[in-house]
């Protein structure tokens, strides 16, 4: 229980065979929100499991998991929008539309310079333009393990 949320830290998901077998069902909406950059499913999972992840000790550490929902969602948002300057506002709708009402774009360019400083975009924000620059060339770095699953032989 206590190694999963600290694998998904690493970018390592859990496959749902294995969250199966072990009866750790709680984990698989917040397996699916972080591989699918969704900020309300995580929200809702943490909600519907918030006794079991509290009880464990783990609720806070699956909370810093957000940090790669955004990195996911702002990565799509580039591959959708193809280009290698972003609008802040283009994340701003982003996270509109992932339940983020009350999202401005200073708390964006906020979170933005996190991913930035973690490693997790390769670029800049012009803030003159209100824009993020990315490398031309993997702009979204892949994390240590992202395409790695958890297997317990």
């Amino acid at each position: 229980v206590y190694l999963i949320p600290v694998k998904m830290m690493t970018g390592c998901l859990p496959s749902r065979e294995l969250l199966d077998r072990h009866s750790l069902h709680q984990f698989n909406g917040v397996a699916q929100a972080v591989a699918q950059g969704n900020l309300r499913l995580l929200n809702d999972a943490l909600r519907e499991n918030e006794a079991f992840f509290i009880k464990f000790g783990i609720y806070l550490i699956l909370e810093k998991l957000k940090i790669m929902i955004y990195r996911n969602l702002f990565k799509k948002v580039f591959l959708l929008m193809k280009v290698h300057q972003l609008p802040l506002k283009a994340f701003v709708v982003a996270m509109q539309m992932v339940g983020e009402d009350d999202m401005d774009e200073d708390e964006v360019q906020c979170i933005v310079a996190n991913l930035i400083d973690k490693s997790y975009i390769r670029g800049y924000i012009s803030h003159q333009h209100k824009k993020l620059v990315v490398s031309k060339q993997n702009a979204f770095p892949r994390l240590p393990s992202t395409d790695s699953k958890i297997s317990l032989a």
